[in-house]
C-alpha cells in the first residue's frame, strides 16, 4: 500500500527524517509534535500550559491538513520531561478536547528533542 504523506506549512517542518503524518488506510498516524513555533523554528516560550498549547496548535494544523480535527483522534500518546508538569498540561489537554475522550498515554522521558517539555503524538481516524 503507497503511503499517502501529510505535510502541513502552519506547522513546524520535521527536524530529522520522518513525515509530519502517514495515512495508512483510514488512519492517520501524526508524528509527535513538539512546541516549536513554525514562523521562527523556535521553542514556544513560557510554561508546560504554553508549550501544551503551541503542540496543540500544530497538531491542529496537521490534522487540518488532512482534512480533519482533534474529534477524529482516537488516541495520544503525551510524553513529559517532568511528571511534575502532569497537571497542567492535563488541564490544558482537557480544553483541547471534548468527551468522549480519545485513548490516552503519558509517559516521562528523559529528554525530547530541541529542550521540549511536552511532545504529543496522535492516531487519528477518518468517518
Amino acid at each position: 500500500m503507497p503511503r499517502n504523506i501529510i505535510e502541513s506549512k502552519n506547522a513546524p517542518a520535521a527536524v530529522g527524517p520522518y513525515s509530519q503524518a502517514v495515512w495508512h488506510g483510514d488512519t492517520l498516524f501524526l508524528s509527535g509534535q513538539t512546541p516549536l513555533v513554525p514562523e521562527t523554528g523556535v521553542l514556544a516560550s513560557g510554561d508546560i500550559g504554553a508549550q501544551t498549547e503551541q503542540a496543540f496548535r500544530n497538531i491542529k494544523a496537521v490534522l487540518s491538513e488532512a482534512g480533519l480535527s482533534l474529534e477524529n483522534a482516537v488516541k495520544l500518546t503525551v510524553y513529559l520531561t517532568s511528571m511534575d508538569d502532569f497537571k497542567a498540561m492535563n488541564a490544558v489537554y482537557e480544553q483541547q478536547l471534548s468527551p468522549p475522550y480519545p485513548a490516552r498515554t503519558t509517559i516521562a522521558v528523559a529528554a525530547l528533542p530541541v529542550g521540549a517539555s511536552v511532545e504529543i503524538e496522535v492516531v487519528a481516524k477518518r468517518g
